[in-house]
């Protein structure tokens, strides 16, 4: 059985960058010894999604390059420690920063560098860049390859986003997140996972973060078993509102042969009829100031 070992590495931030390099090499370590072939950050873990009740201007300084001493040291890490790391962080990008995350594979190469596309407009990430598109690769674990794609917090509510990534051939996405997961929002992901025949991991911060409270998912999206009469969830992993390093295993071989026989997926799409899903209008009771890429009527 191929089972691909999946750490949410749901922690507290700091109040420095200098601190959370600390505490996120530390807990990468933690995940290691768990046995991990993934480690995933919370949403911008390099200043602690710490934007909201702060001047713009002060929190947009504390936005990092792609290529920084911090970012460096996860992909040296990952190196080191032969375990993918998925970190997050406010990326300094010219015209605005942006919301992003880096995927390294076990040799210490990034793999996906991806931006929030959705990014929250109707609130202060109306003051970030979003992201130009979304991103799969293969990446090469203990237990083989795997093809991950990428989406971060808000993505999530749009089915868009997963369903290009499974498009695309995604067997899994990394969801970092920073946000309260109540029921809905749980459904969300679960949704994602089962419409697209993929797993969804999603890490959050812990209860003690203000606006979170953990609940970090797997879902492994395989709703139906042969010797199973009905359903099954598909929930693999959920775990408290405490800080912890909470691991999953997804058995990928069970995915994939339910992903070559059952019915979601692209199995039995009909693009051509999909036309208004394309068009930019948007008339009432959906029009919203200040939103972006809409051609309003």
């Amino acid at each position: 059985m191929e089972t691909l070992k999946i750490a949410l590495l749901q922690i507290a931030p700091c109040d420095t960058l200098g601190g959370n390099l600390e505490k996120g090499i530390a807990s990468c370590q933690k995940a290691k010894n768990l046995g991990a072939d993934i480690a995933l950050f919370p949403e911008m873990w390099s200043n602690g999604y710490n934007i909201y009740d702060r001047p713009v201007d002060q929190w947009k300084a504390e936005a990092i390059p792609a290529d920084s001493e911090f970012i460096s040291a996860f992909g040296q890490l990952a190196k080191e420690l032969g375990m993918a790391i998925g970190i997050t962080f406010l990326e300094l990008y010219q015209g605005g920063p942006r919301n992003s995350t880096v995927l390294f594979d076990r040799f210490g190469q990034r793999k996906i560098a991806y931006a929030k596309v959705h990014t929250c407009d109707f609130d202060v990430e109306r003051n970030l860049t979003p992201g130009e598109d979304f991103y799969v690769t293969t990446l090469d674990t203990h237990c083989g390859e795997v093809k991950v794609g990428a989406m971060i917090c808000y993505d999530r509510e749009f089915p868009e986003s997963a369903r290009i990534l499974m498009l695309q051939g995604a067997e899994l996405i990394l969801t970092p997140n920073a946000c309260p997961m109540e029921i809905n929002r749980i459904s969300q992901l679960r949704a994602r996972a089962f419409e697209n025949m993929l797993a969804v991991a999603t890490c959050n911060y812990p209860q003690d973060v203000s606006d979170c409270n953990g609940h970090s998912t797997v879902f492994d999206g395989v709703a139906y078993l042969p010797e199973e009469e009905y359903s099954r969830d598909t929930c693999i992993l959920q775990a408290g509102g405490g800080e912890g390093v909470y691991l999953a295993r997804l058995d990928l071989e069970r995915l994939r042969r339910y992903r070559e026989s059952e019915v979601h997926g692209n199995a039995y799409r009909r693009p051509s009829k999909y036309a208004p899903l394309l068009d930019r209008r948007v008339d009432a009771p959906f029009r919203r100031p200040g939103c972006r890429d809409q051609s309003l009527l």
